[in-house]
């Protein structure tokens, strides 16, 4: 049995803290709401995020040095934006001994940074090697339901990882080890994005045969660019890669699906995010993609368009009738050049 506690009580983390709790652990969860805190504590619910009972083992805190005391493992699962300011946190009160795993997926517009780059920027005294992100196809309401699940965990220390997947595999949630960290965080983030697309298409009218190819193009935009950063190209075939991305393009469980979908039946973005009243990630990745194509000089319309919609005013149809309508060419000629000039010296 370890101690861990899960940093973030939204829905995910909710999840897994409950993932945690029926594996016998001694769970804690930190929120920075005392009001969330106390609905924990008091009635072993969680209301805004999830209709499930929370399990008696696991005790909500507001005090960060109280919710970390001599744990063995922190889950960090807040949105990409309050990564800085919750490890800023945390680096007063953890060890190097201290297993640090991060569940949130997104890339930070203007830096670039993938969350286990910004955690190690954070926490200087941890080494990035030893960071794991926990990633997959995993909608909270499922997970937590105990409805069977699949997941990777992802460290460069490979050691970290197993010790991850140890602490968090069950019945329930079979999770596998993955030694490309980048690769995993790069499929995470990215394909909320395409979510926001299948959502858009949705709101249109359109069917099945769109959607199927938005998901596919997609997913080549996503191998493009992460082949291009440095991922191991067969990381974006596994779950955090086309797994994570089928479902989250397909169910609506999905915050980025549900986003794009309102923003296909004609919202603003601004009338879209009141609406939702949750974190969209896809949202700030779609800024971080667009800048990472343009300097990398890597071709992704689908994310091109979509960061269009968002932030310049153009319309869902006007996008799709481009896309539609781009030059002809081979389908897989640029992934299988990536490739070869990858390994044409090995």
């Amino acid at each position: 049995m370890s101690k861990v506690v899960v940093i973030g009580a939204g829905s995910w983390g909710t999840a897994l803290a409950i993932v945690l709790a029926d594996n016998g652990h001694e769970v804690r969860m930190w929120a920075h709401r005392k009001e969330h805190v106390d609905e924990i504590n008091q009635s072993h619910r969680n209301n805004k995020y999830l209709d499930v009972d929370i399990p008696n083992n696991i005790t909500a805190f507001h005090d960060m040095e109280e919710a970390t005391k001599d744990i063995d493992a922190v889950i960090v699962v807040v949105p990409t934006k309050a990564i800085r300011e919750v490890c800023q946190q945390l680096k007063n009160y953890i060890t190097s001994s201290t297993q640090i795993i991060h569940a949130t997926k997104g890339i930070e517009p203007g830096t670039l940074k993938r969350v286990s780059e910004m955690i190690s920027e954070e926490i200087p005294d941890f080494h990035y090697e030893d960071i794991v992100v926990l990633s997959g196809p995993s909608h909270a309401e499922e997970v937590a339901l105990r409805h069977p699940t699949t997941v990777s965990v992802s460290a460069v220390n490979l050691d970290r990882a197993r010790q991850a997947q140890d602490l968090f595999n069950s019945e329930n949630l079979r999770v596998y080890t993955s030694d490309d960290i980048l690769g995993i965080e790069v499929g995470g983030a990215l394909k909320n994005i395409i979510a926001l697309g299948a959502g858009i298409s949705d709101g249109l009218g359109y069917g099945d045969n769109a959607k199927a190819a938005l998901i596919t193009r997609g997913l080549a935009e996503i191998a493009r660019l992460g082949t291009t950063l440095g991922a191991n190209p067969l990381s974006f075939l596994g779950l955090s890669g086309v797994g994570d991305l089928i479902v989250t393009c397909t169910s609506v469980h999905s915050r980025n699906w549900r986003a794009g979908n309102l923003l296909g039946k004609g919202m603003s973005l601004e009338q879209v995010l009141e609406e939702m009243g949750m974190v969209v990630e896809g949202v700030r990745t779609v800024q971080a993609a667009h800048q990472f194509a343009k300097e990398q000089g890597v071709e992704m319309p689908i994310t091109q368009g979509i960061y269009q919609v968002l932030f310049e005013d153009k319309t869902p149809k006007d996008v799709v009738d481009e896309l539609m309508n781009r030059s002809k060419r081979q389908e897989i000629d640029d992934i299988s050049g990536l490739l070869k000039e990858r390994y044409s010296d090995q």
